[in-house]
């Protein structure tokens, strides 16, 4: 498991070490840096699939910014306001699995590729890399690693079909474009931890279970997962009810856009293995409150069997939700890190409100979910 990251003139943050938990939750306002925390990981994971982390031969290790998982930019573009050439260079480091890891990168201006150094030369490197980086951080660099963006893949009347993508890499995609084939070729592949079982009146293959999470969201809500013949795109289908009460099958485009923007977020979480990481970016988005509250029971539940959560989230159910599952025993209050984000000048501060076993808070930093209550006072006034 990951224990903590630290982030060194990397976009929003001159110098920030953030605590990872089973379960870690960052929230707080608008570009106060939250995305640029999953984004590094994201990178390191990029630049480790692409070769350029550990390369072989005469090529230069470097941090590559514009990939399948992240498109960051130049170095302009994540580089630290108050960067100085004389200071620290830019650096990600990550301490979990026995080891700590750090990779620091020489500025380049215009270079989506920032090389880094070794051997101390020009700042300290100790990545390992003439190990094999799974070895050192099987979390972030071993199989079962999922990111999802918060611009995941809408309604549509069908959706690519890659083997390589799902049977070889078990990759969902970025946007969760291929959880569609991921569901239809792995349908009767038990869903391992209990505690994502929701239901023992549902298979416990991951198309049973994910109809039992789906339907928490949408009542009497129903999947099917097929091939296209003679295509490379398979076809989701929702219907509703059952037996003679069932409905026809209709497309992703004639149903409300929440459930399908939301099933990679369920498909990801139960289809996780103790150990793999999966970053999730705000998966409440389009769902009703009480959707969102279930959102982060199945985060939990996942959680609870062994894999590492890191989610973005502006939901106070969603902060509720973990709340609850810790306070009723689904996950022990130091499984859970909360990180409230705010902007100060020119770089951002990170505020650790703490769950305890009893669910509550130890602070309510000024603007954390804190809107409720102001707009009561407002109405009472």
């Amino acid at each position: 498991m990951l224990e903590s990251l630290t982030l060194t003139n990397f976009k929003a943050f001159a110098h920030q070490e953030l605590r990872l938990a089973p379960f870690t939750l960052l929230t707080g306002l608008n570009s106060s840096g939250k995305s640029s925390v999953l984004q590094s990981l994201a990178l390191l994971r990029q630049s480790y699939e692409s070769g350029d982390l550990a390369p072989v031969g005469s090529r230069e290790p470097g941090l590559l910014l514009n990939d399948e998982l992240v498109q960051l930019g130049t170095g302009r573009d994540v580089r630290h306001e108050s960067y100085d050439e004389a200071g620290p260079h830019i650096a990600l480091a990550v301490r979990g699995d026995g080891v700590k890891a750090q990779w620091t990168a020489r500025y380049e201006q215009e270079a989506d590729h920032l090389k880094l150094f070794q051997n101390g030369k020009g700042g300290e490197n100790r990545s390992g890399l003439s190990r094999d980086p799974i070895a050192l951080l099987p979390t972030l660099f071993g199989p079962g690693f999922q990111y999802l963006k918060a611009d995941r893949v809408s309604p549509q009347v069908s959706y690519p079909r890659s083997h390589h993508a799902v049977t070889t890499r078990g990759f969902l995609g970025a946007h969760g474009e291929h959880t569609v084939n991921y569901l239809r070729i792995n349908q009767d592949e038990p869903v391992v931890g209990k505690r994502l079982r929701i239901s023992d009146a549902h298979p416990v293959g991951l198309l049973g279970q994910t109809q039992a999470w789906m339907q928490k969201l949408c009542p009497g809500v129903n999947l099917k997962a097929e091939d296209i013949a003679d295509t490379d795109t398979v076809r989701l289908s929702y219907s509703f009810g059952s037996g003679a009460l069932g409905s026809n099958s209709y497309r992703p485009t004639n149903v409300g856009f929440g459930l399908t923007y939301v099933l990679p977020i369920v498909v990801a979480c139960l289809s996780a293995r103790p150990g793999t990481l999966i970053l999730l970016e705000n998966p409440e988005a389009h769902l009703h409150p009480q959707g969102q509250t279930w959102m982060a029971y199945l985060a939990s539940a996942a959680a609870a069997s062994g894999a590492q959560i890191i989610m973005e989230t502006h939901s106070d159910h969603v902060l509720n939700g973990l709340r609850l599952r810790v306070k009723q025993g689904t996950l022990h209050s130091d499984d859970t890190a909360v990180h409230y984000f705010r902007r100060k000048e020119l770089t951002s501060e990170v505020v650790n409100p703490v769950i305890g076993p009893d669910g509550r808070l130890s602070e309510w930093p000024e603007g954390f979910f804190d809107e409720w209550e102001n707009s009561l006072d407002q109405l009472l006034d």
